[in-house]
């Protein structure tokens, strides 16, 4: 998908989605509640997001240290910024990656090889993080499941996607080169499906090989001599999933209404971890939908609409505007497309780095 398609769609699926959860839930009631709320405290809600990205920043920092790479404070919020937009235009969320991967190189001269490992390390971070607290959220807020199916439907899912992370995880781990022999007979068999023959499967099978080798490599040393800086990485991991957690109950204290921080906090574990599977760019349309469902739980429905979108606002999209701004300042939107689409243009460069 090039970067401009996925931009467009992911403008489009937002916006419409958007236009109908308001449509479909705001009323006068509403608006009376909102005109009503108290704006000091959303300004807590945008301290959250900044704290968000700090600790973000930090990460990187420390992954890329625990491998033995030193970057600035200030690199890793550009990095940050980088990934929100990258992940917004490309499916299931994979985009920021080739984006960190090409100023790591080139601004701060990471070879390719680590610099795929700092970038894929620290999305892994989140995701097993996420793949711990989704299910527990259930044990933390067991009401939400109570008399909801469709809760229970995605809290089974959840489940699932958990067991398969962290057995993916072990395996890579435990036995990197099976798993590696099982990702490259896997690639191959899919040249047997008639629509998939013109892909470059070798190609793909080889640059897998190579994430693979630099990963387990790189796993290996951050565990070893570079343990402390690699768990310092997963502190703030945490500490910025707490922080990114804590706007929606902000926002709903904003408007004036109860809130129960621990469901809020269990439900956004669920819902985030299952966006890390959506197809959609940035998991557009159904992030807004979705959420809208899911925070009727905690809200009214006159109210969930516009508190979903204003949650997406406020954790997304202004990170995804800055993210843009970063990539025409420091890629170029050429550039930037070519890294979406996987050329370069300069292949032989990046294996000689690597």
């Amino acid at each position: 998908m090039s970067l401009k398609r996925g931009l467009i769609i992911f403008l489009l699926l937002t916006m419409g989605v958007s236009a109908v959860v308001i449509w479909s839930s705001l009323d006068k009631k509403a608006l009376d509640v909102i005109s009503s709320a108290d704006w000091r405290i959303v300004s807590f809600a945008l301290l959250a997001v900044f704290a968000s990205w700090g600790c973000d920043a930090g990460r990187f920092c420390l992954v890329a240290r625990s491998m033995g790479y030193k970057i600035t404070f200030g690199r890793g919020l550009l990095l940050t910024w980088l990934l929100y937009f990258g992940c917004a235009v490309t499916p299931m969320q994979v985009g920021g990656g080739p984006f960190q991967v090409f100023v790591l190189y080139k601004r701060d001269g990471v070879p390719v090889g680590s610099g795929v490992a700092i970038t894929l390390i620290r999305t892994l971070l989140s995701t097993f993080i996420l793949s711990i607290a989704a299910p527990s959220a259930i044990l933390l807020a067991p009401e939400l499941l109570h008399g909801h199916k469709a809760v229970v439907g995605v809290f089974i899912y959840v489940l699932l996607l958990s067991v398969v992370v962290w057995t993916v995880f072990i395996f890579s781990v435990v036995h990197p080169e099976t798993l590696r022999r099982l990702i490259g007979r896997f690639t191959l068999w899919l040249r047997r499906f008639k629509r998939l023959k013109r892909l470059p499967v070798l190609k793909i099978y080889r640059r897998l090989g190579q994430e693979m080798d630099s990963y387990s490599s790189n796993i290996r040393l951050m565990l070893g001599a570079g343990r402390r800086s690699f768990f310092g990485a997963v502190l703030l991991s945490v500490l910025q999933l707490m922080a990114i957690f804590s706007v929606l109950p902000i926002l709903i204290c904003a408007l004036g209404l109860p809130v129960n921080y621990i469901q809020a906090i269990s439900a956004q574990a669920m819902f985030m971890f299952i966006l890390y599977f959506i197809p959609t760019p940035g998991a557009s349309g159904v992030a807004e939908g979705g959420g809208a469902a899911l925070f009727g739980l905690l809200v009214p429905w006159n109210l969930a609409g516009v508190t979903a979108i204003f949650w997406r606002f406020m954790t997304e999209y202004i990170s995804i505007f800055l993210g843009c701004l970063v990539a025409i300042k420091l890629i170029g939107w050429g550039q930037a497309e070519k890294l979406i689409e996987g050329d370069d243009g300069d292949e032989s460069e990046r294996n000689d780095a690597a």
